[in-house]
């Protein structure tokens, strides 16, 4: 066999081997991409993703997108040449699995964390967003959850409102661990409580709750220290002054919260906020309205361009890399509060674009 013959043979078994190596080895990694973007505005698989009913609404036009991002290969290991080609692209990111689930978590946990988080996500923009525009909403701390086996298993339960601790009013769910904390293991602690079920059927009847009762639990020892304890965590539950619905299917975390409440305040505005702009952007949100970083800033911006978002309310925490990574044609437009949005869009929906705070590169 002629040299040069033989030489790529070798050459083509060589290649050969190397990409059934990249195919058959697998890498504790998974890929992120720009996932799809939703209009809040709109409508998402036939329908509306914001429904308000008992209120007056106004017409709305242009865009406010959540943004999201897409994993491949969180189920599976990736195998060498999925893990290549995702390095090289600039689009997207190589990420290893201990990242999308740290401190060892299953994705069946990771899922069912992100579903709560998105739940909770929507309560606080409807809380956000009713505050922002002067509408007042109700709140009364309740038991979160009760921890199997502690000292209030079978005495308090999941929903009932909690009224005071030892006669102490309670007005924010961490004046219990305050109150309960004040005692030594082993003493009793009293809760005045409204039991979930009479709170539940106040709020479909529209009524303060009337019904109370008084709860003795004996606190346990903290497992770390020698702290009371009594094994519940407490919530925040509001009472909204009229429906609003959130649908939007197959999105789990907190980081369109931002969006949502914004476009819960586009339509109960009678100001058009948009001016028919496209607008994108990504954020947490808190019940009063402060805006928190996300991850997976460069995916969204990718994809919020894609979309055809002209502008981005980019996290002032995600914005010098938002701002390393910005696509042509996206302003980035730098928000720390629900007002801070809410301004930015009445200046973009006007045109006066040019005093807004812009992302810049740290």
């Amino acid at each position: 066999m002629p040299r040069r013959t033989a030489t790529m043979l070798a050459s083509t078994l060589v290649l050969f081997a190397l990409l059934c190596a990249g195919v058959f080895i697998r890498v504790p990694y998974s890929e992120m991409s720009p996932g799809p973007t939703v209009n809040t505005l709109g409508e998402s698989r036939g329908e509306q993703v914001l429904s308000i009913s008992g209120h007056k609404t106004y017409p709305t036009t242009g865009h406010l997108n959540m943004t999201t991002v897409r994993v491949t290969g969180a189920d599976f290991n990736m195998n060498l040449l999925e893990a290549v080609y995702g390095w090289l692209s600039d689009e997207n990111i190589v990420v290893p699995h201990e990242n999308l689930y740290p401190d060892g978590k299953t994705e069946k946990q990771s899922t069912q964390e992100n579903a709560e988080e998105f739940s909770q996500s929507q309560e606080s923009a409807k809380v956000a967003a009713l505050k922002q525009i002067g509408i007042p909403v109700s709140a009364r701390v309740i038991v979160s959850t009760v921890v199997k086996g502690s000292p209030s298993e079978g005495t308090l339960h999941a929903g009932d409102v909690i009224k005071d601790v030892d006669g102490a009013a309670v007005t924010e769910p961490g004046d219990v661990a305050k109150l309960v904390t004040k005692h030594k293991p082993g003493e009793p602690v009293v809760f005045t409580v409204v039991p979930a079920a009479e709170a539940a059927e106040a709020e479909k009847a529209n009524r303060e709750p009337t019904a109370t009762t008084k709860v003795t639990v004996t606190a346990g020892k903290a497992p770390d220290d020698n702290r009371a304890v009594v094994g519940i965590r407490a919530g925040t539950d509001h009472t909204f002054p009229f429906p609003i619905d959130i649908k939007l299917a197959d999105v789990g975390g907190p980081s369109a919260g931002l969006m949502f409440a914004l476009g819960i305040v586009d339509k109960l505005s009678p100001e058009n906020l948009t001016g028919g702009k496209f607008i994108a952007g990504t954020g947490t949100i808190d019940d009063a309205g402060k805006v928190g970083p996300i991850g997976g800033i460069q995916m969204k911006i990718i994809g919020a361009r894609q979309a055809g978002a002209e502008y981005f309310l980019t996290p002032a925490e995600n914005c010098a890399s938002a701002a390393t990574h910005r696509p042509d044609g996206l302003t980035l437009v730098k928000v720390s509060t629900i007002d801070d949005a809410a301004k930015a869009l009445a200046k973009i929906g006007k045109g006066d674009t040019a005093a807004l705070p812009l992302c810049a590169k740290s």
